[in-house]
């Protein structure tokens, strides 16, 4: 291995490392946000007429499911890194 094969195994480390960063900080946020949904639903229970508190739940599951792809994303990328690694 020369230098020029460690210099990209170094480049791609830290571009994993900032991209799952990003990924992880986005998903954190879709979370927070389906959480909100769901305790705003619990906050103001059968106040909520029924077409918001349906329409709360698809924003929810669609919360989830952004968060659900980016930890995704992570998880893909990570293993194509211990790949190239052999690990």
């Amino acid at each position: 291995m020369d230098r020029r094969d460690d210099d990209t195994a170094t480049r791609n480390t830290v571009e994993t490392l900032k991209a799952d960063t990003h990924d992880a900080l986005d998903e954190a946020k879709e979370r927070i946000e389906a959480g909100a949904e769901k305790a705003n639903r619990a906050i103001q229970g059968d106040r909520m007429p029924l077409g918001e508190r349906v329409a709360s739940h698809v924003r929810e599951a669609g919360h989830d499911l952004k968060g659900d792809l980016h930890r995704g994303s992570r998880d893909v990328r990570d293993a194509a890194l211990r790949d190239e690694e052999g690990i």
